[in-house]
């Protein structure tokens, strides 16, 4: 149940109709496993810790470089050289002490990703590089896991909704096929600061929304968005029918 001190915390969601203190305790109530800790990982984590889910796991081996500091939010100029997954967690629980976090200091694989999405409520994909897109992907599609997954690069962003639970949701491999695709990082390519801040926003929205089970989360659309002209759009996605990951599902 919610104590006194987190009905006043979040007294602002629970106020919400369609929220009201169910949406709140299913927040509480839930495991969240965040694969990245930069620039969409950070709002991402804030936003969830801050609203009040449960349990997050952040899961990042790198540390925090200078170029970092352009778009990374929760971190600072003194933090530098310091892990990326341990300091967002920290600042995580200065916002939030009741929130309880696993940090994972380490570059996960397959069968890395399918220890930790066991038992998790949902997984949010803040990585970049398909390498971890796609052993993430095929953990969650095998644990039944649902996957939100944002990318954010130059001035354009795009955001999905990928729940296996759901026979006609695609997964990722569904969209992205694992060959023919090169890693573009944002040290090669570059990254508008605010971008990342709005896709993981969205990102964190649509988690509350599977999450506490109000509102229509993403599943079978691409939201793509052109911070340049601020335009959005929406793609219809399909499951693919031979696809090797979820066509089994």
């Amino acid at each position: 149940m919610l104590s006194d001190e987190e009905l006043l915390r979040f007294s602002r969601q629970i106020l919400i109709p369609r929220f009201d203190i169910a949406g709140q305790q299913a927040l509480k109530n839930a495991r969240v496993v965040i694969v990245g800790s930069g620039g969409l990982g950070c709002p991402v984590a804030l936003y969830l810790g801050s609203a009040g889910v449960g349990h997050l796991t952040l899961v990042d081996d790198d540390v925090i470089e200078l170029p970092n500091l352009q778009r990374q939010i929760a971190f600072e100029t003194a933090q530098i050289g310091e892990s990326k997954a341990e300091t967002l967690a920290a600042r995580v629980l200065s916002i939030n002490p009741a929130v309880s976090i696993s940090v994972v200091n380490r570059r996960l694989d397959l069968e890395g990703f399918a220890q930790e999405v066991t038992g998790a409520s949902l997984a949010m994909d803040c990585s970049d590089n398909f390498a971890t897109r796609f052993a993430l992907n095929r953990a969650c599609v095998a644990a039944g896991v649902p996957l939100i997954s944002g990318a954010a690069i130059r001035g354009e962003g795009q955001v999905s909704v990928y729940d296996s639970r759901n026979p006609e949701s695609p997964c990722y491999h569904c969209l992205y096929p694992e060959q023919g695709n090169e890693d573009l990082t944002c040290s090669e390519a570059g990254v508008i600061a605010p971008l990342v801040g709005m896709i993981g926003s969205v990102q964190a929205m649509e988690a509350i929304k599977v999450l506490s089970g109000v509102g229509t989360p993403l599943v079978g659309r691409l939201l793509i968005l052109d911070a340049w002209e601020m335009q959005w759009r929406e793609m219809k996605l399909s499951r693919d029918s031979d696809c090797p990951v979820c066509s089994s599902k």
